[in-house]
């Protein structure tokens, strides 16, 4: 039997994933179509089964919920992530109050809080620095949810620092590289576009932000759409250039479905915007990797 046969009997289906895997609705239909049972709660896999953990990395608690109820994990976590949570470690460690950058209720700031709760405090904005409190303001340090604008996070980090002026920075840029891409491509699209379409879902953080810095940067007009069949012609009137860009979890599909529609639509003669160059990769889950091997 070949690698993936034996992946095949060996994983699934029924494989359980505790949330969603990543922001992105034809991703997550697309694995329940194989077969996968997205759960909110680690308590719902049932005693021994498979479950993967998300992209956006979960706290210690539920590794040790997981271990509790003997089920197998496959950690998705993406690596940008596992960097954060590291750094909240090793600072927690060092005994340094960590300011972490992020919006209440994301996925990625609550596993990243579960890693040292008690030296963590949210800052949601920079409209939160002014009442902040620690306790030593020479060990103070800030870190950041890694979908954030760019431009955003920065703002917060310069009323920081007016706030703290000890303030650690972490020793690398917390940012996703696709989301820092994304937005310096966007703001270039909207110098020339009299629309910005972004392929993306609602609940997706980073593809959010994508349509407010094409507006911020001067488009007319920005929306964001999951599928082509969700844009209203009505917005194309008097349009002569769209630009078109996708969140850091749209799969190309998505966009070339775009593409095609506009196609169609007489908008054919498409030009390139290349602002930075990705070259980085990363590797499956050691689990699979071990257990393909």
């Amino acid at each position: 039997m070949d690698r993936q046969g034996r992946h095949r009997r060996q994983y699934g289906p029924p494989i359980y994933v505790r949330r969603e895997i990543v922001h992105n609705k034809h991703v997550v239909r697309t694995l329940q179509n194989k077969g996968a049972v997205f759960v909110e709660r680690t308590d719902e896999v049932p005693q021994g089964a498979i479950v993967v953990l998300s992209a956006h990395g979960v706290a210690p608690s539920v590794h040790a919920e997981a271990a509790a109820r003997s089920l197998a994990t496959i950690d998705a976590t993406c690596p940008l992530v596992t960097k954060v949570h590291r750094e909240a470690v090793r600072y927690a460690r060092e005994d340094y109050d960590i300011l972490l950058i992020g919006h209440e209720g994301h996925e990625e700031v609550i596993g990243t809080s579960g890693e040292a709760p008690d030296h963590i405090t949210l800052v949601d904005g920079p409209h939160n620095v002014a009442n902040l409190s620690v306790r030593d303001e020479s060990k103070v340090v800030w870190l950041s949810q890694t979908t954030l604008s760019v431009d955003e996070t920065m703002e917060t980090v310069d009323a920081l620092k007016t706030r703290f002026p000890n303030l650690t920075s972490p020793p690398s840029d917390d940012i996703c590289y696709a989301t820092q891409n994304r937005q310096t491509a966007v703001k270039k699209l909207a110098e020339d576009a009299e629309l910005v379409i972004v392929v993306g879902s609602r609940n997706s953080s980073n593809s959010v932000r994508m349509v407010e810095v094409a507006l911020d940067a001067g488009a007319p007009a920005a929306h964001l759409v999951d599928f082509a069949d969700e844009i209203d012609e009505a917005w194309l009137e008097g349009v002569t250039t769209v630009g078109l860009t996708s969140g850091a979890s749209a799969p190309d599909v998505l966009v070339d479905g775009v593409l095609q529609w506009l196609a169609e639509r007489g908008y054919d003669d498409v030009e390139t915007v290349t602002t930075g160059d990705e070259t980085i990769t990363f590797a499956l889950p050691h689990e699979l990797r071990r257990n393909l091997r």
